[in-house]
Order: structure tokens, then C-alpha cells, then sequence
């Protein structure tokens, strides 16, 4: 398709969430894979609103009414219209864009836009006052988690990101900023690139359509030394499920000027308590930013052998541990590299069933990395003699592998991925990692994330439990190990065709085995999807579910009408409780019946 009649895509300067004007031919040529092989036939029907329970129809309007007053009408929308999947980087904001279920089992009744936080004060209050449910979001790019979809069907969703994309400061002497969550990692770099702040990198995940406030809510992490996002935050804002605004840190200190460099202020740190929880709704956060550290060189290692794995995390561990190794651990297994190509799985292997991996070592034959299984992408930062002494402590402790094998960057062409993870590494927010969900047409993806220590015993445990669910249900999984510092997740994608409902129910299946499994092991996840949330709350089981009693302590406290994001991470309100809301297994609906009333000494 010729660049005049190709539909546009939105650029930054275009649109919050768009792509910046130098990653837009990346952004034309991901869209046409996807397009290339979709067989989803779009639902030109028109839809009506679905209500959530407990909410009649009058009332539902009415109340939309009042807010599209106070609000305009051009902030509020009806989900009225078919749902359009989109693509990553022009994302639903009305449901999941990669469903695991049926499109209409998780999807919203209405869109709000906030322009500020004085409006989602505006927007809590009104939605006590009709006790409707909200499910806000920054973006709506968690994908493989749920996207943009409420947990509650018929909730209305608050979008945060449309309007409130400022970004508030970028302070360079004390490597700081301050954003709301439309914030991109693209707009955050382009803009800091803007400003000409030479001596400030921001770090970034392996994509950068996401929010920068919403990736560290949900504990996302980054591949520069600063990768763990929550850890590196600092202050926040926060309206309340009763409309309350507050500041946490220093920004509770009126006239302060250390939000940004001290998070702790005085009494209690409440921080944590507005982290994957349904507590509050975020409208500021600040965050520390990387130092140029004066150079940086990445690298890459093969290992030829699966249980090369086990030798490989041993290595790694005290590495990791002192910092010679400064960025994320990344052991990828190889089977990414062919999907990685944005080609289809059929390219390779036409058959039913996993992959073969004999098949996985014959096409790697004639690729640059050679046949392999595992791969390590790493990263050294600092001036050239000092990246030198620790490049060569991690290539003596590498070799030690049988076979380990590192490959001459200079001799890779400059399309491949290497350079993809190369730019990441330095703080560049890219647009190639999503390539590997075009292995089937419609490509959707849900992901397992355990989390184990650092011993080679354990990844090897978790390579193998993984690899026979990847052989039970049939699906590929793709295997990403990262080691934090001294705790290692397993990343496992379980990819599907969202428009084949046998595929989508075997992956939602193998995620469910997985869990449990991990679980009896010892394994918890720090991150799931919604439909999965209340099983691997469940899991955190310890002394009679300690725990998920005091969550609901605080969500009936904090919430007393039971409004904000119910059931995200598995915590329900009152109100929602005991009526069939919670799934901890195989189930064919993820509704409940019904809400029971709230106390009329808590109607607002």
C-alpha cells in the first residue's frame, strides 16, 4: 500500500498516546504485519450500552446526563458503538483489544475524560451518588493483563490519559520529573530530548506506548539500571474512592520542594497502598531519572543446551548481585527469534501442536546467533575502561559454559532486534518488541509471572513445569527470565488467535494450571490478568488468607460504597462479596449476581 492511501497513524504531536514522527515507519510496517494476516472480521453492528448490575436503565442515563453537564458532552462517550480492537499503539479504551473471553464479557458502558484532578474529584463524588462503578485507566496498554477492560462489566471507565497528559517538571540538576498519566515513555523521552537535558536518561519497558505512571503502578520494569519503576518513584497524588485529595511524601508539606528526591515525608508510607490496588486513583507521580552514565555497550551471549539454563542463573546471580552485570538480567529463549521476524507461525511449521524445537534449531542454523536455545542481552554502562573490566569479568564467567557463545555486534545488520534492545538498554523507548504476536493471525497474548530467587535449581523448576503446559495445551509460549537484582520472574507469553474461541479457552486454561501449579511449588506471581486476579490472590493464602482480610479492611473503609476498580487484584468490596463475583477456577461467566445495597449511613 502506497504511503498516500494508507489510513495515518497518530503522531505525538497528533494525539497523547501517538507515536513519535521517528518511530512512524516501525509503526507503519507493525500495523501492516497485523493487517497483513487478520482474518477478525469487524462488528459492524451497533451495540447498546451494557449496564453494570444493579444500575437500572433510567438511572443509568440520568446519571450520565448530570456528568456530561458538569463535565461537556465532548468528555463523555456511550460505549454504543462495535468494538474496535485496534493495534498497540491506537488502543481500546472500552475493552480488552487481545481478549482471552468473548469481546463483550469484559467491556465498559461508558468513557469518561478528566481534564484534571479537580474532575475526577467531580467524577468519584458523582459515582457514589449513583453508585456506579469506575475502572480507571492511564492509557489502556496493559496488554496481556486485561488492557483497557473493567473487571465489572458494564463499569464505567475513567480515561485518564486523553486529557491529563501533562508533563508537570523535568528538574535536570536533581534528575527528577513529575507527570500525570497520560505521560508516555515516548513523550517523556522526546520531550526531555527536547529540552536538550543531554544528562538525563529516563528508563523504559520494552515498549513505549505505555503510561510512565501507570507501568510503575502495576510494578512494570525497564532495562537501564533505574529498571525498577515503582522503586524509583517518588510522590504521589491521589483523589480517593470518597473524593478526598491527597499527597503523599512531601507533597503532604504545603510550599515543600522535595517531593521528587524523598519519598518517605514523615508517619506511615502510604505509597504502596495505592500499587495494584483499587485504594485510590492517581493523578500525579514523580519519578527519579538515570543520570547519563558517560557511555554504555550492549551485548549478547548464546547458550546452546536447555539445561544450560540452570548453569547460566548461577552465573548470573552473584553478578547481578555486585552490579557487574547493571541491567536486568534478559535470558530469552530462542524460539522468539523466529517470531520475532513479525512472520507467522505457518512460515516455519505448519503442523498442529507446539513448536517444534528441532524445527526452532533449523532455522537458526542460518541465522546470525546460530543454533541456540537460551540468549542473554545485557548491557554495560560508564566510561569505555570501565565497561572494559566488567565486560571482561562477564565474558570469562560466561564461558564457562560448554558451548556459550558471544556475538560480534558489529557483525549483526542493522534490522536486527540486538540493536532493538541495544536502544532500550540506553534509556530509548522503542517499537519492535510486539512482533512476536503476529505468530498467529489475530495475535493475542496473556502472560504467567512468577516470581522465584535467583538459583539455577528454581529457574530450571520453572523452565520445565512451564514447558510441559506448553506441551499439554498446545498454544507456543514464549520465555523471558529477568533477574531484578536478587529475585528472578519468569515471564511466560502464552500467544493465541483472539478470534479462534478454542485457542483463547487453552490459554486461559494453561494460565490457570500454571498458577496453581506454581503455587503448590512455592511460586507466586507479582502480576496477572483480571480474570485471573482472584486466583492468584488466592494463592497468598498464609494464616487463614491473612492478607486479603486486611485488603478488605481497607477497600471497606477506604471505599465504603464499593465504587473504584472492584475485584482488581482480587479485592472486592463489600458489597460485591459472597455473590458469586470471585473465580478461582473454570468458570463460563465473570459476573456475579448482583450488588447488595451499601449502609445508608455510607450513601454520599
Amino acid at each position: 500500500m502506497s504511503s498516500k492511501n494508507r489510513p495515518s497513524i497518530p503522531t505525538l504531536e497528533e494525539k497523547h498516546n501517538g507515536v513519535p514522527a521517528r518511530l512512524l515507519h516501525k509503526a507503519y510496517r507493525a500495523k501492516g504485519l497485523i493487517q497483513d494476516i487478520a482474518t477478525k472480521e469487524s462488528r459492524a453492528r451497533n451495540r447498546l450500552p451494557v449496564l453494570p448490575q444493579g444500575i437500572e436503565k433510567t438511572r443509568f442515563f440520568l446519571a450520565i446526563d448530570e456528568i456530561s453537564r458538569d463535565l461537556g458532552n465532548d468528555n463523555v462517550e456511550i460505549n454504543d458503538k462495535p468494538l474496535d480492537d485496534g493495534w498497540y499503539m491506537e488502543p481500546p479504551n472500552t475493552h480488552d483489544g487481545m481478549a482471552i473471553t468473548d469481546e463483550e464479557e469484559l467491556v465498559a458502558s461508558a468513557v469518561i475524560y478528566p481534564g484534571s484532578t479537580d474532575d475526577v474529584q467531580s467524577i468519584v463524588h458523582w459515582a457514589n451518588k449513583y453508585l456506579i462503578p469506575l475502572h480507571p485507566i492511564s492509557m489502556g496498554r496493559n496488554f496481556g493483563y486485561g488492557g483497557a477492560a473493567p473487571r465489572v462489566r458494564g463499569a464505567v471507565v475513567v480515561d485518564l490519559g486523553k486529557r491529563m497528559n501533562r508533563i508537570l517538571d523535568i528538574n535536570p540538576d536533581d534528575c527528577t520529573c513529575l507527570v500525570e498519566p497520560g505521560v508516555s515513555y515516548y513523550a517523556l523521552y522526546e520531550e526531555v530530548q527536547r529540552r536538550g537535558y543531554k544528562n538525563l536518561w529516563i528508563d523504559v519497558p520494552d515498549l513505549g506506548g505505555g503510561s510512565v505512571l501507570g507501568n510503575a503502578l502495576d510494578h512494570g520494569v525497564g532495562y537501564t539500571p533505574y529498571g525498577d519503576h515503582w522503586a524509583t518513584h517518588s510522590g504521589l497524588e491521589v483523589v480517593t474512592p470518597t473524593g478526598e485529595i491527597v499527597r503523599t511524601g512531601m507533597g503532604a508539606l504545603p510550599g515543600n520542594n522535595t517531593w521528587q528526591v524523598f519519598p518517605y515525608g514523615f508517619g506511615p508510607f502510604l505509597d504502596g497502598m495505592f500499587s495494584q490496588s483499587n485504594y485510590g486513583i492517581v493523578t500525579k507521580m514523580g519519578f527519579g531519572l538515570m543520570p547519563n552514565p558517560g557511555g554504555h555497550e550492549s551485548f549478547l551471549y548464546t547458550f546452546k543446551k536447555e539445561e544450560d539454563l540452570e548453569q547460566l542463573v548461577e552465573i548470573v546471580r552473584p553478578l547481578r548481585i555486585a552490579m557487574i552485570l547493571e541491567n536486568a538480567a534478559n535470558i530469552r529463549h530462542a524460539l522468539q527469534v523466529l517470531a520475532l521476524s513479525g512472520k507467522p507461525r505457518s512460515t516455519f511449521y505448519d503442523g498442529n501442536g507446539p513448536f517444534p524445537i528441532k524445527k526452532m534449531h533449523e532455522f537458526l542454523q542460518t541465522h546470525p546467533y546460530g543454533e541456540c536455545t537460551w540468549l542473554y542481552y545485557g548491557t554495560c554502562y560508564g566510561p569505555k575502561e570501565v565497561r572494559k573490566l566488567k565486560l571482561d569479568i562477564i565474558h570469562r564467567e560466561f564461558m564457562k559454559v560448554p558451548g556459550a557463545r558471544r556475538i560480534e555486534p558489529a557483525k549483526l545488520p542493522p534490522t536486527d532486534y540486538f540493536w532493538s534492545r541495544d536502544r532500550i538498554s540506553s534509556g530509548e523507548p522503542d517499537l519492535e518488541e510486539l512482533a512476536w504476536v503476529n505468530w498467529w493471525p489475530n495475535g493475542g497474548h496473556v502472560a504467567f509471572s512468577p516470581v522465584a530467587p535467583t538459583r539455577g535449581a528454581d529457574a530450571l523448576r520453572l523452565w520445565h513445569m512451564a514447558k510441559e503446559h506448553w506441551a499439554k495445551f498446545g498454544l507456543d509460549f514464549f520465555f523471558d527470565f529477568v533477574v531484578g537484582l536478587r529475585e528472578l520472574h519468569l515471564i511466560v507469553e502464552c500467544v493465541y488467535d483472539r478470534d479462534d474461541s478454542k485457542q483463547r479457552a487453552n490459554a486461559l486454561a494453561a494460565m490457570r494450571s500454571l498458577i496453581q501449579e506454581a503455587a503448590e511449588k512455592g511460586y507466586g506471581e507479582y502480576r496477572t490478568h483480571l480474570l485471573l486476579s482472584d486466583q492468584v490472590a488466592g494463592t497468598y493464602s498464609w494464616n487463614d488468607n491473612a492478607l486479603m482480610r486486611l485488603n478488605e479492611k481497607l477497600k471497606d473503609c477506604l471505599d465504603p460504597n464499593g465504587i473504584l476498580a472492584p475485584g482488581r487484584s482480587g479485592i472486592w468490596p463489600a458489597r460485591y462479596r459472597g455473590r458469586g463475583w470471585e473465580i478461582h477456577g473454570d468458570r463460563k461467566s465473570s459476573e456475579g449476581d448482583g450488588v447488595t445495597p451499601p449502609p445508608a449511613s455510607t450513601k454520599l
